[in-house]
């Protein structure tokens, strides 16, 4: 008779093997770039993965190995959250500005607000136009158990112990025949979801698991009908295919995380209208998956997306209890930033044209500044001009516009400090592994890659897999100018000793910088 095994504790036997050899393997030592200190476990040790060798040992013990107690997680401390709008606001309407966009800020819906402004088209908005935001009528709590770690949101330090290709493969559903057309490119089922991960810097494992749990792909061949064209369930003409699903599902994951996590976020609206405040003691993680299921699901499916047999049984039944991968603090209290210069070649002055805004789409943190290169081109034009690392390390990835930094020289993107430089122009970009000191080029500013309307260079900060928002508590520096914001995306300042530089985009005399 044959033992079915379930499918984590197959996939967790080289995992264990690995976890028996890491005081063997955290023996060794790795030489960071540029004098920039490792990351390092919550034990203290160093990364144990040598330069150069990160693609076949890039692996992290579970905090404990499967049969130990498992302990329910204690709820947080309660979050500061805003208080619930008992009376109806008014928004004046900002430069870039989507009605989904002001929707979200402020826990509503599209044709909620379409109804109460008299809209006919949610596409047509004017800069300047007031807009009535309605009071909301609040139910019942939403629930305080928590899914997941933080860590297993964010593409942090155990992604890197995971073998993306080997699960989706043991899994044998639909997934692991699949392919799609992206970028011009025909890539996998798990290239699909590595993509997804990298990019939005999202947990795959977060990623396969709520697959499944919508339409059943990693591990049934034949998934429901419907969920061939909408894997994720979110039914929009604009998002066909498992890439553009999975990465509205990641930009939400996304949302949820960074507006809890600062406390901008008081209640979910549910797909029934159903306004759910939220409990103050869940965690950033979780606030992630309760709002992507809010946006899915009515009052009785959302609970039981957010409850024990929803997101959670899923993802234990692949991968274990989820806390077992807890790694906290993500981000250690001291978090400093390493030294960085201005990514701008000297010889002419460029144009702070973006104070902070989503380091990957709208739904990160405000974790990128842009600059416009020098000329009086207007749009997309071709630029001649050099874009230049802001700091020591080494080139992770070079494509489709994106040039990822690691700063602390252990190879992985997961792992501390790691820079993106976005709308890098394919032609004399820099090639994935060069090792580049501060002030070297790495190519041309464009509008690649990504949604651009002129040419520009955007940068955006990640620690252990988490944007790092430009107006927080780390702030940019940037040859001394420190990065800071007034509320709005895309505004803000540079602000060096007594001099200030005001982001606008488009070429002014307030927005220039010399590097």
């Amino acid at each position: 008779m044959e033992v079915k095994v379930p499918l984590y504790l197959t996939y967790m036997k080289p995992f264990l093997r690995l976890y028996l050899l890491l005081p063997i393997l955290l023996s060794g030592c790795i030489q960071p770039v540029g004098g920039y200190e490792p990351w390092t476990l919550p034990d203290g040790t160093s990364t144990p993965t040598p330069l150069g060798e990160y693609q076949a040992q890039a692996y992290f013990a579970p905090t404990r190995l499967p049969g130990s107690p498992i302990l329910t997680p204690t709820p947080d401390a309660p979050h500061a959250l805003p208080d619930l709008r008992s009376d109806p606001d008014t928004y004046v309407v900002q430069s870039g500005d989507t009605l989904g966009t002001i929707a979200e800020m402020y826990s509503t819906d599209v044709e909620t607000l379409m109804a109460a402004n008299n809209l006919t088209n949610p596409n047509l908005l004017d800069v300047g136009q007031p807009l009535i935001i309605p009071a909301l009528e609040p139910g019942e709590t939403g629930p305080d158990f928590k899914i997941i770690p933080d860590s297993e949101l964010v593409f942090g330090p155990l992604s890197a112990s995971f073998d993306l290709q080997k699960f989706v493969t043991s899994a044998d559903g639909y997934l692991s025949n699949y392919s799609e057309v992206v970028e011009d490119r025909t890539l996998t089922g798990a290239d699909i979801v590595d993509k997804v991960s990298r990019e939005y810097s999202v947990n795959p494992r977060l990623l396969l698991a709520v697959l499944e749990y919508q339409s059943g792909w990693v591990t049934n061949q034949t998934p429901p009908e419907d969920s061939l064209t909408y894997p994720i369930g979110w039914s929009d003409p604009n998002r066909i295919g498992l890439y553009r699903q999975l990465a509205w599902a990641a930009n939400a994951l996304n949302r949820g995380y960074y507006t809890y996590g600062i406390g901008a976020y008081a209640a979910w609206v549910l797909t029934d209208k159903t306004v759910v405040p939220i409990a103050p003691t869940i965690n950033a993680g979780t606030a992630g998956v309760q709002h992507l299921m809010a946006l899915l699901y009515g009052k009785d499916g959302w609970l039981r997306a957010v409850t024990e047999k929803g997101v959670f049984a899923t993802f234990q039944t692949f991968f274990g209890y989820p806390f077992d991968l807890t790694i906290e603090p993500l981000l250690p209290s001291n978090l400093d930033q390493p030294r960085l210069q201005l990514p701008l070649e000297p010889g002419a002055a460029w144009s702070f044209t973006g104070g902070p805004h989503g380091g990957w789409g709208d739904g990160s943190a405000w974790a990128a500044l842009d600059f416009a290169p020098p000329g009086d081109g207007q749009g997309c034009v071709t630029s001649n001009a050099w874009v230049v690392a802001a700091a020591d390390g080494i080139i992770l990835r070079a494509e489709n516009g994106a040039v990822v930094q690691d700063l602390d020289g252990d190879g992985l993107e997961q792992t501390g400090w790691t820079l993106l430089y976005m709308h890098i122009a394919a032609q004399d970009r820099i090639l994935a592994g060069a090792s580049v000191k501060a002030g070297e080029r790495i190519g041309h500013p464009s509008c690649e890659g990504g949604v651009s309307n002129g040419t520009h260079v955007h940068i955006a900060r990640r620690y252990n897999g988490i944007w790092i928002a430009a107006d927080g508590d780390v702030p940019f520096n940037l040859d001394g100018w420190i990065s800071s914001g007034n509320g709005t995306q895309y505004n803000g300042e540079l602000t060096r000793d007594d001099e200030v530089i005001e982001a606008w985009d488009r070429r002014t005399p307030y927005n220039q910088i010399e590097p």
